[in-house]
């Protein structure tokens, strides 16, 4: 399963994708990307530990998605979870790649819902980096993989289910980044791994804004 876009030239029909309409744009600006709860992710690569990843999830704008990445963070789906997962695919200047608690490889899909379950919506943009989507197959084709954005990538738009917001720890996303990777599969050459996972309850929800993770400005109602 990969992200559209993901190899080195990104696909020509894609390309025209991030030039949303004027009726677009003003739909976008009435969905406010609200956190409703936290996933934390403790990340190691090989046996050095190079810290936390804090995400805000929007339960409101994304809720099935959401509850989704929620439950696997937590391990409580049919005792499948992120905990102990890879990031399997990481491509400099534009994502890294994970969560799939299958085969760990990207061929894996799985959901609370079932196999796949369908694009909820693609009301939130990839505004740049630190953005959390849903990996896919194609249509319809959401499971338990997810990428973050490490630059804008306006021509995922339409295409990809955006969920939520790196909140803490861009430099550890940083760091993932530019671990070696294989030249044919993306693979990391050491495993970049989940050795926990879990989820920050949010006593009042907040609005984060459309920018990305490293230019983050005030937090509304945090």
């Amino acid at each position: 399963m990969k992200v559209k876009g993901c190899l080195k030239q990104a696909s020509p029909d894609l390309d025209n994708t991030s030039q949303n309409t004027e009726q677009e744009q003003v739909h976008d600006d009435k969905i406010p990307a609200l956190v409703t709860k936290k996933v934390f992710f403790d990340i190691k690569i090989g046996e050095e530990a190079i810290g936390r990843i804090v995400i805000g999830v929007f339960g409101k704008a994304a809720p099935l998605t959401a509850d989704n990445f929620v439950q696997l963070a937590e391990g409580v789906a049919d005792g499948k979870g992120y905990k102990g997962r890879r990031f399997h695919r990481v491509i400099k200047d534009f994502m890294i790649q994970g969560g799939d608690v299958v085969a760990m490889d990207g061929s894996g899909s799985y959901s609370i819902y079932g196999k796949y379950f369908d694009d909820e919506n693609f009301d939130l943009k990839h505004y740049g980096a630190g953005w959390l989507s849903m990996a896919n197959a194609g249509k319809n084709t959401n499971g338990c993989q997810f990428f973050i954005t490490t630059t804008k990538t306006s021509w995922l738009d339409n295409h990809h289910v955006v969920f939520g917001k790196v909140l803490e720890g861009m430099n550890v996303v940083r760091t993932m980044e530019d671990t070696p990777t294989d030249k044919e599969s993306d693979a990391p050459l050491t495993d970049v791994l989940i050795v926990d996972s879990g989820v920050i309850e949010v006593e009042t929800p907040f609005v984060v804004e459309k920018i990305a993770s490293e230019e983050e400005g005030k937090v509304v109602g945090e």
